[in-house]
């Protein structure tokens, strides 16, 4: 695959302060709208969880101009860590047949097709031996090529406030230093029973497993049900400090990214 080249980010902390102060006011599909409009090439990147799926399908819905192979100018990025729940690649299948103008882009660990040859490579378990080497591994590198591979500047993520920890102050949009994109939360000021209503009354597709009390789904082997009462994502890495996969806290990586670049040279 072809590498497109990056400019660099070039957005001053009083332009991003406009900017948040101006989206805070709107709807989510105002954003969405606003944010087509300001910046080409977007992407969104979702593990189709349900505000992942809300903003696919109010993209959707909004009155926008398809590409020439009849595409949404927004394309959709999904890493597949190779450990995801059969009921996640499922619904993976179903989105691509409900919403077939999006562009969807699929980034596995590198050289790995399945969890075997993750497993010839790296050992059974790392998540267990070394789970930052892991996180590295099967997201934030596969991420990052992503990034690198389609150019990507400005990407859509399905975070919310209400998740708490260190998304409980979200803004709308900000910029992640550590992979160089900009990063917009349309539905940061939603909440759970937000989102889910929305899926109910739109009638989109979501993982199975969310009947069956899994809030947030990830990996199968660091995802649990959650306890009534219990925080959405209380179900993720149970009974660790642990709140994020890497994915959003990418600095914590940067051991790894380094090396990596080393290696390239």
């Amino acid at each position: 695959m072809t590498t497109l080249t990056k400019p660099s980010l070039n957005i001053d902390s009083k332009l991003l302060s406009h900017w948040n102060k101006k989206l805070a006011s709107l709807k989510p599909e105002e954003i969405l709208e606003w944010s087509i409009l300001t910046f080409p090439g977007l992407y969104q990147t979702t593990a189709f969880g349900l505000t992942g799926l809300c903003i696919i399908d109010m993209l959707s819905k909004l009155n926008v101009s398809k590409n020439d192979e009849g595409k949404y100018p927004v394309e959709l990025v999904f890493v597949d860590t190779l450990y995801h729940f059969p009921q996640t690649l499922d619904l993976v299948k179903k989105i691509e047949e409900k919403y077939p103008s999006f562009k969807l882009h699929i980034y596995k660990p590198d050289g790995c097709e399945n969890d075997t040859d993750f497993v010839n490579k790296y050992g059974d378990q790392l998540w267990e031996t070394d789970e930052l080497k892991y996180d590295y591994l099967v997201k934030v590198e596969p991420l990052k090529r992503a990034y690198e591979d389609l150019g990507i500047m400005v990407v859509f993520t399905g975070r919310r406030r209400s998740q708490g920890s260190n998304r409980a102050e979200l803004p709308i949009i900000e910029i992640d230093e550590t992979l160089k994109v900009i990063k917009i939360n349309p539905l940061a000021s939603y909440n759970f029973i937000d989102v889910k209503k929305y899926i109910d009354e739109n009638q989109v597709p979501y993982n199975e497993l969310l009947d069956l009390g899994y809030k947030s789904v990830g990996d199968w082997h660091s995802t649990e049900p959650v306890a009534e009462g219990e925080d959405e994502r209380s179900g993720r890495w149970k009974g660790k400090a642990k709140t994020e996969c890497g994915i959003h806290v990418s600095s914590n990586y940067s051991q790894f990214i380094d090396e990596k670049k080393e290696e390239s040279k």
